[in-house]
């Protein structure tokens, strides 16, 4: 019986952590994050061209709310393939100091940008629409922010909520409508 568990310990160890590694700048890399040169009329064009919607990821190195997110949140198999398929994610830090070209063409570091657009904490998720007028900026542009962290079925309920449209839609349902309807939903005696 002690093989059998000590066996089931070392395989246990043997597997990936389901927590996203960490880059050379602290923070959390998932598959479905994709380097950019940051440029984001050239990234939301292309997001268009595979059909996915642009969200800006906001983190910062040593924030424990982001590793929560990248140890209990992502990756959950229906969240991880629902933002792969549907999403192209541009990771941001907060403190950065790399170059990104705002839709409206002004150029700054990560973190004049977060500043400009009133990023505040991490993690912070900017959703993006699929056309946005040259004279307007990321932040003007977004259709939704997520700020902070949260649990699996807000997460993926947030995610859909801007993949479906349902900020155009004109009824009363608004996301915390739409959320707490996908709670009863679910049925499942969980609040998230």
């Amino acid at each position: 019986m002690i093989r059998m568990i000590l066996m089931a310990v070392t395989a246990m160890l043997a597997l990936p952590g389901w927590a996203a590694e960490l880059g050379d700048d602290g923070l959390h890399k998932t598959a479905w994050m994709r380097d950019t040169f940051k440029d984001l009329r050239e990234d939301l064009d292309e997001a268009n061209a595979e059909g996915k919607r642009l969200v800006l990821f906001f983190e910062q190195r040593g924030c424990v709310y982001c590793t929560q997110m990248h140890e209990e949140v992502f990756p959950r198999p229906e969240i991880s393939s629902y933002i792969s398929d549907n999403y192209f994610v541009v990771q941001l830090n907060l403190h950065g100091d790399t170059e990104v070209t705002d839709l409206d063409g002004e150029v700054l570091s990560e973190k004049a940008a977060a500043r400009k657009w009133r990023v505040l904490f991490t993690p912070t998720i900017l959703f993006l629409p699929e056309e946005v007028p040259t004279a307007e900026s990321a932040a003007d542009a977004a259709v939704a922010v997520m700020p902070g962290a949260f649990g699996p079925g807000t997460t993926l309920d947030m995610f859909t909520w801007v993949n479906e449209k349902r900020y155009t839609l004109e009824t009363d349902e608004d996301f915390q409508r739409y959320h707490a309807r996908r709670i009863q939903e679910r049925n499942n005696g969980s609040t998230d």
